[in-house]
């Protein structure tokens, strides 16, 4: 396939999007085999079936690398008590939170989880998605955290995306260990990661390390379990206060590091010496009306990559649309559309380890959005709008 009187955001680490006006971009084999200027395009191509774009912006098509979209019932009534004056950490101690989708997931069965989450990636896909991260840790014990995950991974299966695994036991200590979060990390997350990773379930390991959570501490020893299994790691850190998830994270090289909101500069020249991903979620913000934002200047001065996700979860960020979320990361965090652009493409790949997508390069996987638009900054300037024209999932319209 050809695409051809395109404008091209390469997304590729180059100046303004790597931009390229009547350009046009080449697929063989679910590839990409060329991008550039249409002036270039050599002669081996055009005879390729073409798609004039009439000019339409073409971009990476947008990975969300870091949503909850697996799991049972909703908490709405949870949204009216914070509405009422009651924090999320109250709302945690008094049964809510996490825990309450813990009781419904369990009661979910596997196809109940796998049609729950089909209407959530329905609507990605819908915005130009083509890469979903999905974490398990609603289930909680080894039985409903293999569900979780066996979930996750049919969800590949029944739709034309791509599913990257996140094993997520250290969320939340259930009710049957309550007090006893040590027990908790060794007879159930640390035996339940073994058996999933003996599945081929899981894909990296990620843990909340909060004081309604688990220490820094209890999430080495989950760290270290992954290490030896040869699993990369990734955090949420930092999201409700400072206990130094941050710099454990990046000492452990992790892919990323995940919310942020009380992250420190110090934190910022942890992750940028790892090499580890700050994945900035909006949508928890904004659902929790936090008012302590991340630090996205301190990631700019020392290099640190921003992703931008969802975090489609039933409680602190019930939001399908990765275009929103990029648009509350310019108006609430003022980061630039380009860096909101790179932080749903380029960058959101590298949170997930993937080298093969995120950007428009030749060899590259041909993952593609087509959008009815001039400029990729109007993918995060408007609200509550969808110009996806057309998206391509390995070189298939």
């Amino acid at each position: 396939m050809l695409l051809l009187n395109a404008t091209v955001a390469a997304m590729d680490g180059a100046p303004a999007y790597g931009l390229v006006g009547k350009g046009a971009v080449a697929i063989r084999a679910g590839r990409i085999a060329w991008a550039g200027p249409a002036s270039e395009l050599s002669g081996e191509f055009k005879l390729d079936e073409s798609l004039d774009l009439e000019g339409r912006l073409v971009t990476p098509a947008l990975i969300d690398c870091h949503t909850h979209v697996v799991h049972g019932g909703n908490r709405a009534r949870e949204f009216e008590m914070r509405l009422e004056g009651a924090t999320y950490e109250q709302v945690a101690r008094a049964g809510g939170g996490i825990v309450s989708t813990v009781a419904a997931t369990r009661a979910a069965s596997e196809s109940d989880l796998i049609a729950g989450a089909l209407t959530r990636v329905d609507a990605m896909i819908a915005e130009g998605v083509t890469t979903i991260e999905i974490k398990s840790g609603y289930g909680l014990d080894i039985e409903n955290e293999l569900k979780m995950l066996r979930a996750a991974k049919a969800v590949a299966t029944q739709r034309p995306v791509r599913v990257r695994t996140s094993y997520l036991g250290a969320h939340a200590v259930p009710p049957e260990y309550k007090g006893r979060p040590d027990a908790y990390i060794d007879e159930v997350c640390i035996p339940a990661l073994e058996a999933a990773h003996a599945e081929g379930l899981v894909d990296a390991v990620d843990g909340f390390c909060e004081g309604i959570a688990f220490s820094p501490e209890q999430i080495a020893r989950v760290f270290d379990k992954a290490k030896a299994l040869g699993i990369p790691v990734k955090l949420h850190a930092e999201q409700l206060s400072n206990l130094g998830g941050a710099r454990l994270a990046s000492s452990y090289g992790a892919l990323s590091a995940d919310h942020l909101e009380y992250a420190s500069a110090a934190d910022a020249e942890a992750m940028a010496k790892a090499g580890s991903v700050a994945v900035i979620l909006p949508g928890a913000f904004y659902t929790l009306r936090e008012t302590q934002a991340p630090p996205i200047e301190a990631f700019r001065i020392h290099g640190v990559a921003m992703a931008v996700a969802t975090d489609c979860n039933p409680g602190s960020s019930p939001m399908s649309s990765l275009l929103l979320s990029m648009n509350m990361a310019c108006t609430l965090f003022r980061m630039t559309p380009e860096e909101a652009l790179a932080g749903v493409t380029r960058n959101a790949a590298r949170a997930l380890g993937l080298e093969d997508a995120g950007q428009i390069k030749p060899g590259l996987r041909a993952d593609l959005a087509i959008w009815d638009v001039e400029h990729p900054a109007e993918l995060a300037y408007r609200i509550g709008f969808n110009p996806l024209w057309k998206r391509i999932f390995g070189g298939a319209l």
